[in-house]
């Protein structure tokens, strides 16, 4: 674990890596959850968060699905990047949490009662995804 100080000292000069996922029902709502949270307290959003040194992408979406809402996900699809600009953290800092996220997508079938953790108010399945949720997809990078 780091200590409180020196993390706040990377997030102060480098980017946090994250993943995101888009889960969907067989009804094509997806699954949101309302944060407990600074960054995005209060607002509904997908699961997601910090990816652990040594471990893939697949692997810390895995984890995060896992621990957050209880489910077990087989089958990943990526889908692009988010990449955005906290003035509100959990650390505070002298200037914006920078976090990229490299953005995945599954499905569900329902069968998994759903059980959230304490990062989490509550959750729901909904039509649409937050509008703040900008996914750039993987073929509109330009170099």
């Amino acid at each position: 674990m780091i200590p409180a100080e020196h993390y706040k000292q990377i997030l102060e000069v480098m980017p946090l890596l994250c993943v995101d996922v888009i889960i969907k029902n067989s009804r094509g709502e997806y699954l949101l959850v309302r944060r407990a949270n600074e960054p995005l307290q209060g607002q509904w959003w997908v699961i997601g968060g910090r990816v652990l040194k040594n471990e893939t992408l697949e692997q810390a979406v895995i984890r995060k699905v896992k621990q957050e809402v209880g489910l077990t996900i087989r089958e990943l699809t990526p889908v692009g990047y988010y990449e955005d600009r906290f003035e509100k953290n959990s650390i505070p800092l002298d200037s914006p949490l920078h976090t990229v996220s490299v953005v995945f997508s599954t499905s569900i079938d329902g069968q998994q009662p759903i059980k959230l953790d304490g990062q989490s108010l509550e959750w729901q399945f909904l039509k649409e995804l937050p509008k703040a949720f900008h996914v750039k997809p993987f073929h509109e990078c330009s170099v």
